[in-house]
């Protein structure tokens, strides 16, 4: 009985011994540490400056860009699905919709992602750094996009018709149009952000919250997002494609790093504790780990009752 005890309290103290079950995925997956509000805002902060540094910075191409966006529709037609320039001239045909749509694409793209973000920080602290890996490797494969595919967006083609539905109704907010144009790339539309975004932020809405209404406003967020790019004439439905793709990838780099699918591991961060031995333990436990350690501590607790009956 002595030595069950002392190999059982190695197992939990010794550093080399695995202190996650699960195979050599799990022996080589990151554990996920709880998140420091600081080092976070820093982080989104400097990726988004960069992200929009780099994205801008490529070379506009514009000749190739409407070149490509020639292809696109031309594509769309022989696949009977060319409905851009119908839901555009429709949508735009109703001013409070249109204007709407407008506000929606120049904000809602960037409040909801930081409020999903936020919302991770807070109740899922387990899972926050697992979800935003993946937004940030989506972003970050978008950039290959932008550079090896330029495309000029349905409202800068040359006769097409395509209402510039900023420039139309003098909204605010958006950087593809109007006075903000000269800041941004507009040749970048290729895979399409708004979709990858929201995409990221329905998906993580719906495998999380728990509230059935919050999960179909998370569904509902990417489709009526699809509806705005394009009623805008801001991009193709192939965009979007391009976009889902994007966020696919993002999902893989993820699951890759960590081991796991974001939304399965842990909710919560366990804090940082010492053992008997000073062997800092850390990070998300599942249910099987905590029955295992109460295990050891009943066989440790028998053990020594035995020794000291004796």
């Amino acid at each position: 009985m002595g030595e069950t005890t002392v190999k059982s309290l190695e197992s939990r103290t010794n550093p080399s011994a695995p202190i996650v079950a699960g195979g050599w995925a799990r022996l080589r997956a990151r554990t996920p540490r709880r998140p420091r509000i600081w080092f976070e805002v820093l982080l989104i902060a400097v990726s988004y400056w960069l992200y929009s540094l780099i994205r801008n910075a490529v070379p506009e191409q514009k000749a190739q860009a409407l070149k490509n966006a020639d292809w696109i529709w031309q594509a769309e037609h022989t696949l009977g699905l060319a409905f851009e320039h119908t839901v555009n001239h429709a949508v735009n045909s109703v001013t409070w919709l249109i204007v709407s749509m407008n506000y929606y694409y120049a904000t809602l793209h960037f409040v909801v992602t930081i409020g999903v973000l936020v919302w991770l920080y807070r109740w899922h602290p387990g899972r926050y750094a697992a979800f935003r890996t993946v937004l940030f490797a989506t972003t970050g494969v978008a950039l290959v996009g932008y550079y090896l595919y330029p495309l000029a967006p349905p409202r800068l083609m040359n006769g097409q018709n395509f209402v510039d539905t900023v420039l139309v109704h003098h909204t605010w907010g958006s950087m593809a149009s109007g006075n903000l144009k000269h800041m941004s790339n507009q040749y970048a539309a290729m895979p399409s952000m708004h979709i990858g975004w929201s995409l990221w932020c329905g998906l993580t809405i719906f495998l999380l919250a728990k509230a059935p209404w919050a999960r179909i406003l998370g569904l509902l967020y990417p489709m009526a997002t699809l509806v705005v790019i394009v009623a805008t004439a801001n991009h193709f439905w192939m965009d979007a494609v391009g976009g889902i793709i994007c966020l696919t990838f993002g999902f893989a780099v993820s699951y890759v790093w960590f081991g796991a699918r974001p939304h399965k591991l842990p909710k919560l961060v366990e804090p940082a504790a010492s053992t008997p031995q000073g062997v800092t333990r850390g990070g998300p436990r599942t249910e099987a780990e905590e029955a295992a350690d109460a295990d050891e501590d009943e066989k440790v607790g028998s053990g020594s009752g035995s020794r000291s009956g004796r």
